[in-house]
C-alpha cells in the first residue's frame, strides 16, 4: 500500500502525460515554453485571481512574495507554529523574524483570537515592525479566512496565504489561492496537485507585485533576462512540469477533488467510535485533503502503532513531530519565545493515514480497522 499513490495516478493518465512530455521534447521548448504560459492561464481562472505566476517550488513563492512586500530586518511576521519548517524558515532568509502563533486544536490551522492577541503583544513590547501574517492551510483545509482577514485589515497588515497544501480547497466557494494578498501553492509531487519534480506558483491580483515576481524570478530583469534591473533569483518551473500539470489539472477538477472526498467519507465512518479525534470541517469549509490527519489519544504510543502498522503494510506519517518554535535554527532568537500549547500537544498525537484519490473502500477499511484495533 502506498500513502499516496502516484503509481496507480500515472497509470491511469499514463496516455495523456505521455503524449505531453513526448510533445515537449519534439518541440525541445524546454524551458518557459508555451505550456507554462498556458498552465498560468488555467490556474489563475481555476483559483479566481488575476495573475497567476509560477516558479521553482513552492518555497520560492513564498520568498518571492516576501521580496516584492520588502520584508526583511527589522520586521515581524506572525506565522503558525504547526506548519512545515518553510512558512517561518523564508521569513527569517529574508532577515525578518518570525514570531509564532499557535492553531486551533480542530482544523490544525492559525487559531484567529490567538492571532489577535499576537499582533497587540507584538505592537504593545514596540520591538519589531510588524508587517505581515502568514496564514497556512493545512492538510487542505483552508484556514478561517473569514475571521483572518479582517483581523488582517483592521491592523493594517499584509496576509500571505501559504496553500502548499490546501490547492483546491474552498470556502463557500472560493478557493484556496485567493485569500489575503497573495498566496502561493506547491506541485511537490505528493501534493494534492504535484508534478514530477519539483514546482510552485504565486496567485495576486495586484499587478504591481505580479510584475515585481515575474522579473525577481529570473534575476530580477527589466525588458529582458540580460536587462537587470534588480537583485533577484533563478526560480521557473520548467516545460515538462507545466505539461504534466495540465493533464493532472483537468483530472484533478474532474474526478480526483471528488474521490478525495469519498475517502475521508469512507474513514470518517469506518473509524466513528475509535477513541481517535476524527479530522474537522467547518461549516461551508471544503478540503482537499492533502493529508487524513488523526489525533491519538495521549496514553497512545504512536512510535509502536506505527511499527505494528507497517508491519502490515500500512504507511503512516507525523506531520509535524516538533513545534516551529522548537526547530534548533530558531534556538537563541525571539522565534524561539512561543507560547503554543496546542501545537506542543498536537506534536505529540498526531497521525496521517494514507489518502489518495485513487485508495479503493477495501484499502480503506483495511487501514482503518488495523488502527481501531491497534494489534
Amino acid at each position: 500500500m502506498q500513502f499516496r499513490d502516484l503509481q496507480k495516478q500515472y497509470e491511469v493518465l499514463k496516455p495523456q502525460i505521455d503524449a505531453a512530455v513526448q510533445k515537449v521534447y519534439e518541440q525541445a521548448d524546454f524551458i518557459s515554453g508555451h505550456e507554462v504560459k498556458e498552465l498560468e492561464q488555467q490556474l489563475a481562472e481555476y483559483v479566481g485571481v488575476k495573475h497567476c505566476i509560477t516558479c521553482g517550488n513552492g518555497t520560492d513563492a513564498l520568498t518571492l512574495v516576501l521580496m516584492a512586500w520588502g520584508i526583511g530586518p527589522g520586521d515581524t511576521v506572525l506565522v503558525p507554529d504547526f506548519t512545515f519548517f518553510a512558512s517561518g524558515e523564508t521569513v527569517a532568509y529574508e532577515g525578518a523574524t518570525p514570531l509564532f502563533v499557535d492553531v486551533d486544536e480542530c482544523t490544525f490551522n492559525l487559531d484567529p483570537d490567538k492571532l489577535e492577541e499576537k499582533i497587540l503583544e507584538v505592537k504593545a513590547q514596540g520591538k519589531y515592525n510588524l508587517r505581515a501574517v502568514v496564514a497556512v492551510d493545512l492538510f487542505g483545509l483552508p484556514a478561517d479566512y473569514t475571521r483572518i482577514e479582517p483581523i488582517c485589515k483592521k491592523y493594517g497588515l499584509l496576509l500571505l496565504e501559504d496553500g502548499a497544501q490546501g490547492f483546491g480547497g474552498a470556502i463557500n466557494g472560493r478557493r484556496v489561492g485567493s485569500f489575503g494578498d497573495a498566496a502561493t501553492t506547491s506541485f511537490f509531487p505528493a501534493k494534492p496537485l504535484g508534478c514530477y519534480g519539483d514546482g510552485g506558483a504565486i496567485f495576486t491580483n495586484n499587478d504591481e507585485w505580479a510584475a515585481l515576481i515575474r522579473s525577481y524570478a529570473v534575476h530580477g530583469k527589466g525588458s529582458m533576462k540580460y536587462d537587470n534591473v534588480r537583485l533577484g533569483v533563478n526560480s521557473r518551473l520548467d516545460t515538462i512540469q507545466a505539461a504534466i500539470l495540465q493533464v493532472k489539472l483537468k483530472a484533478f477538477q474532474d474526478y480526483e477533488l471528488g474521490a478525495v472526498k469519498q475517502v475521508s467519507r469512507w474513514y470518517d465512518e469506518a473509524l466513528q467510535g475509535s477513541g481517535l479525534v476524527l479530522p474537522y470541517r467547518p461549516e461551508g469549509f471544503t478540503s482537499s485533503w492533502a493529508q487524513y490527519t488523526v489525533q491519538l489519544p495521549q496514553s497512545t504510543d504512536r512510535d509502536a502503532l506505527q511499527a505494528k502498522l507497517k508491519g502490515k503494510g500500512i504507511p503512516t506519517m507525523v506531520y509535524y513531530p516538533k513545534p516551529m518554535h522548537q526547530q534548533k535554527a530558531f534556538a537563541g532568537t525571539d522565534s524561539a519565545a512561543a507560547d503554543c500549547p496546542v501545537t506542543e500537544r498536537l506534536c505529540r498525537t498526531v497521525l496521517s493515514l494514507p489518502m489518495h484519490p485513487y485508495m479503493t473502500r477495501e484499502e480503506n477499511f483495511c487501514v482503518a480497522n488495523a488502527v481501531k484495533n491497534n494489534d
